[in-house]
């Protein structure tokens, strides 16, 4: 194989089988139930991180159904999500810990973006009259969620502006002697959002303490309000916010 030829199609992991196609992604019918609620303050202090700052004491958790993701298939998600002030003032929402139930979008996730994302046991079903979320991690049960099933609708456009807010991602690439290649804050967001149905309801969440799903080391204190909505978006490439590695050089 040519020089040339490689750095073509140097896009994905395996070079002659990628694990998944060149972005960008779009999402048809994906569906977030995602609770806010109030968590320890130092503790988010203490996990999110620089020149991030934490917006207040609240976190959200989500857990998330994709039913048809290019070049991705059907899974599940859930994300332990901060909300945060990015360098220049702009509000955005650090992605401190995901979890998939599919190797092509880990794979691409954490490739591309950087996106924390390990193998779990992510859902989310209607039973009955409630919307139920689950995160297994082996045999344990790590987070439960749950909200009432459509009880008032929530105007599209708002629904739209809380999906547009920009994600940021710590990822790291190590070199091939275990020092950092790659150690940089990365910036995405959702584009061409299509909200074809958002509401609000009564919510419960609980998480169990796990060793490697650490998602209970932010507890709830309080909850802030529950939303499930269902909208067709794009997942853009990414851009980077900081690099810590130019950071130390220039120090």
């Amino acid at each position: 194989m040519e020089e040339a030829a490689i750095r073509e199609g140097a896009f994905a992991m395996p070079r002659t089988s990628p694990s998944y196609p060149a972005g960008p992604y779009r999402f048809t019918g994906r569906e977030y139930l995602t609770i806010e609620y109030r968590t320890e303050a130092a503790k988010l202090r203490d996990l999110v991180p620089e020149p991030l700052t934490p917006l207040g004491e609240t976190a959200r958790f989500q857990f998330v159904r994709i039913a048809d993701g290019t070049g991705f298939g059907v899974y599940h998600g859930a994300a332990q999500v901060i909300p945060v002030r990015l360098p220049g003032g702009e509000a955005g929402g650090y992605v401190h810990a995901m979890y998939l139930d599919a190797h092509a979008p880990i794979a691409g996730g954490r490739e591309l973006w950087g996106f924390p994302q390990k193998l779990a046991r992510p859902a989310l079903a209607v039973e009955r009259d409630t919307l139920v979320g689950r995160l297994d991690f082996g045999p344990l049960p790590v987070a439960v969620g749950s909200m009432g099933f459509k009880h008032r609708a929530l105007p599209g456009g708002a629904a739209a502006a809380m999906l547009a807010e920009p994600g940021v991602l710590l990822k790291i690439i190590p070199h091939v002697d275990g020092t950092p290649r790659i150690c940089e804050l990365v910036r995405f967001t959702l584009t061409d959002v299509t909200v074809r149905g958002a509401w609000s309801s009564p919510a419960t969440l609980q998480f169990m303490p796990h060793a490697l799903a650490p998602v209970a080391e932010l507890p709830v204190l309080e909850l802030r309000g529950a939303t499930h909505v269902i909208a067709d978006v794009t997942l853009a490439l990414g851009t980077v916010l900081h690099d810590y590695l130019e950071a130390e050089d220039g120090a």
